[in-house]
Order: structure tokens, then sequence, then C-alpha cells
């Protein structure tokens, strides 16, 4: 087949997209954790054997798309395509060729064609525990848990028991882990599978001349937006709460004709702390703001991201040098999408949104059952979304990620918890011509008799999410221990009998409120 017809592209596209939505399927369904299963804290898409992103499910997490190509170049340069063979799977979790931080695991498999490779089918999830002890105060990425170096987890189709002791002789729970690798690995095979059989159908020998067009069709469409909407050179400041002090989030954003430029000169150098967030992460999330304004409803691959231009010094806050402490890399790199839209809200006032009540609040619950059984869970809390031009912003929905909230039955099913409160914060969205969404308020009780530590990294206590021209701020967030305040980055002990309580950030408002 010489050409594709417009009509036949976007029925390929369709049934592409609806391959990797049933490959994502199959993961969560027989995943073990949590995590996955609930939270959908994951990403599934292919990439062709140049490794450029085609097709993605449709509930993945925005930055583990945007770093999958990014972290299949980097495998494909450790372990190049003619020592790979089928059934093959590469796998790590590297923080610098990954998604930013040693909890994200990314697998790849080349996927074959008549003994051809073909494409790349890739996963990433959340692993709650990597070994280590991860914790606010961590001094660098040694203390944060194991990194898996990129190597091949599966050698033709036969599982390393070498790669696999390592991992399941240093996580705390690692028939989780192990299982969520494994379900990954059912998921490729129905992938490779799913992608022949579309492939037949169509009479293709290879998916090039799809991807190809798919990927030039997505990139005129950005440009097209880019193009429409007006030409200059803006910028904009934010501060991020920090430990010891405020640390700023420079952006600078130049848009000419079809192309655009963003530059995070002037943000704050790289700190001791967790909350450095490597350049993968924070280039994912400024792309995605990008898609998000001009473009949203295009095919999102890597050709609608060609006009994007980011950079950002080295040894800052948002592009760190190893070995910086990295766990917490959300804690400035979702302030990236409210930076950008702060910054174009003086170009295309109509197509952002003011802060919402993000970094994404989250805690993480370690201690043993009553029956010994060790555990280390983790619980997604949302704050407020940011009110725009055309609606007030919806309560308590995630973003810049987009993790669900895990049900208060599934929960107290694995933990030895109860949440005993859970609830909206009325008048906690910023006011304004269009309300900010609200936050809410989650209390965790401890019924006994066996002590459970947690761990909070939270941001928005001492900076509240800002509203946008005119609109006000949302209101701050609250960290509470038996009625009593802590610190918003702390480990901490849940006593026999204790209540924890979080109360997370609202929204803010957008333009100012009528008289």
């Amino acid at each position: 087949m010489a050409k594709l017809d417009p009509v036949t592209i976007g029925l390929l596209w369709q049934r592409l997209t609806g391959l990797m939505d049933e490959v994502a399927g199959a993961f969560v369904r027989t995943s073990f954790s949590a995590v996955v299963r609930e939270n959908w804290d994951l990403a599934c898409a292919l990439m062709d054997a140049d490794g450029r992103l085609f097709a993605q499910s449709s509930r993945s997490i925005p930055s583990f798309i945007g770093t999958m190509p990014r972290t299949l170049a980097a495998m494909r340069a450790r372990i190049p395509s003619e020592r790979l063979s089928p059934g093959d799977v590469i796998i790590s979790n590297d923080p610098w060729l990954g998604t930013g931080h040693l909890n994200d695991i990314t697998l790849m498999r080349p996927i074959y064609r008549h003994g051809r490779l073909i494409a790349f089918a890739g996963g990433t999830f959340h692993c709650v525990d990597v070994g280590g002890a991860p914790r606010p105060d961590a001094r660098d990425v040694f203390e944060e848990g194991m990194c898996i170096p990129i190597c091949r987890i599966v050698k033709a189709g036969e599982e390393d028991p070498e790669i696999v002791a390592f991992i399941t002789e240093n996580f705390r729970e690692p028939a989780e882990a192990m299982g969520d690798i494994r379900a990954l690995f059912a998921a490729f095979s129905l992938a490779e599978r799913r992608l022949n059989q579309i492939l037949d159908a169509e009479g293709l020998d290879d998916p090039a001349l799809v991807v190809d067009e798919i990927l030039d069709r997505s990139e005129r469409s950005m440009r097209a937006a880019l193009a429409a909407a007006p030409d200059g050179v803006v910028e904009d400041l934010l501060y991020a709460d920090g430990f010891d002090a405020p640390l700023t989030i420079a952006c600078r954003v130049e848009k000419q004709g079809s192309d655009i430029s963003i530059d995070f000169a002037g943000t704050s150098p790289q700190v001791v702390h967790p909350v450095n967030a490597p350049f993968n992460f924070s280039w994912s999330y400024t792309a995605y703001a990008v898609k998000c304004v001009f473009d949203p409803a295009a095919p999102n691959n890597d050709g609608g991201l060609r006009p994007l231009h980011i950079t950002a010094p080295e040894g800052c806050l948002v592009n760190p040098l190893r070995p910086a402490p990295v766990w917490g890399r959300h804690l400035s790199g979702h302030y990236l999408p409210f930076a950008v839209m702060g910054a174009l809200a003086k170009l295309v006032p109509e197509r952002v949104v003011a802060d919402a009540g993000a970094p994404a609040w989250n805690v993480y619950f370690r201690g043993a059952r009553p029956d010994g059984r060790r555990f280390v869970k983790m619980y997604f809390m949302s704050g407020g979304y940011g009110a725009r031009a055309s609606a007030d912003g919806p309560d308590v929905l995630s973003f810049p990620t987009n993790v669900a909230n895990t049900p208060t039955e599934q929960f107290e099913n694995d933990v030895p918890l109860l949440i005993t409160e859970r609830r909206l914060i009325e008048g906690s969205g910023g006011a304004g011509r269009r309300r900010g969404g609200m936050g809410q308020r989650i209390s965790f009780h401890n019924p006994g008799p066996l002590p459970v530590g947690f761990v909070i990294r939270h941001e928005r206590v001492k900076n509240p999410p800002r509203g946008l021209l005119g609109g006000s701020p949302g209101a701050p967030g609250r960290d509470l221990l038996d009625g009593e305040p802590i610190p918003a980055k702390t480990s901490a002990t849940l006593a026999a009998g204790s209540t924890v309580t979080f109360e997370t950030p609202g929204g803010g408002g957008f333009g100012p409120a009528e008289p």
C-alpha cells in the first residue's frame, strides 16, 4: 500500500489507541498492587523501531508518556537492536534515564514481524517500595532505594533469575513488585499479538507508513494551533514551599510562529532535599502543559512535540545532577505546568487554568499487620482544580497528574487503619469570576494495637495555589496529628488510637470577583 487516505489513517489510529487501552486493561486486571489496579499510576505505549511514540493508552500518566521515548533511547544506546531477540524485556528505574525517581519502573519489549523488529511495547508503573529508606531528609539518591540499571530481565522469553533475585531480595514486598512486572510481561505479549493482527487486517508489512502519517499530521495540527496564537515573549515566577526557604521556579516562554521555546533559567539551584526533578520529568510536564493549552484534541505522540524546545540549566532544581535526592521530584516538577500557564496567560488567557491544589498530595504508610506481615502502602489525595475562563474549577480533581483515588474499602482492606472522615472543605477554592475547586479533609485513624509509621511530603502549605488574572488564591493545605499541626514534610508515627488528618489545598480563582 503506497498511500493511506485520511479516513483510513483515522481508523487505524483509533484501532491503535484501542489496542493500547486493551493492553493497559490487561495490565491492570492482572496487577498485584493497588497503585496500578486502583490508582492507574501507569502508562502503556507503542513506539516504532526508531523509538518514536505513536500510540498510548488513554489513561496514561503524562510524565510516563513523556519520558518513555527518552528512556527507550537510553535503553537502545545500552543494548542496540541487533543484540535483541524476540521475547526480550528490558527494565530500568534509573531516575535520570526514566521518570525522575526510583519508584517508577519502566519496561520495554521489542515487537517483531516476520523476523524483523518493527516496534517496541513500553510500560511504566509506580512501585511503592524499591528498598532503601526514602524520607524527606534523604541527602542523595543512594538513600532512596535500589537502582535497577538498564538490563534484560527476560531473554528470549525466559526470565533472568539473577535479575529477579536482585529485586526480590531488596524490596519489602517483592511479591507485589514482581506481580506487577509479570503483569506487564503478559500485557506486552498481548500488544505484540494485537499489533500484528491489525497489520494483517490492513495488508501492511510494517507500521512505518502509518506512523509517519500520524506523526506528520500531529505535527501539522500543533503547528497550526501555535501559528494561530499571538507571538510574544512572556515570563512567570512562582515559589515552592521547599524546606528551609522557598524555592524559585522561573519560566520564560518565547512563542514565534509555529514554534515555542521554554526555558527555566533563573530557577533555584538543586538542593540537598529530595525535591529535585531530573530533566526527563521536567521536560514531560512542560510539554504536557503546551499540549493542554494549544492542541489538546489531536493524537498525543512524538509528532505533536516537534515544535517544542525546552531547556533548563544543568544543576538547577528541575535539571539536577547526580546523585541529587529525587524521591519527591513531583514537588518541583508538578509546578511546571502552572509556570507555563502563568506565562501563557499573557498571550492566550482563554486557554489556561489557574493553579491547582498540586503538586500531588500523598502519604506513605508502613508497618506490620497483626499477623506479622509487613506493608508499605501509598494513598493519593487530590486538591482543588484551578478555575478557567469558561468554568469554575472542579473539586478534588488531580492535576497535572491524573492518578485516581484509592477506594476507602480497598485501602482499609490492605492497611490496618480506618478512614474516619472525608469531606470537601467549604470555601477553600479561590474566589474570582470563576471559583477554584475545593480541597478535601481526610482523616486516618489507627485502631491499634501496633504503631504505623507514615511519611508525608506536601506543598502549597506556605504558598497556596495562585489565582490568575485577578482571581484569588486557593486555601493552603494543612497536616494535623491528633489535631495539632505537624510539618508538611516529615516522617512520623501514628500511635495506637491516634488520628492523622490532611487538608488538601483549594484551587485558584480566575478573573476578578464581581463587586
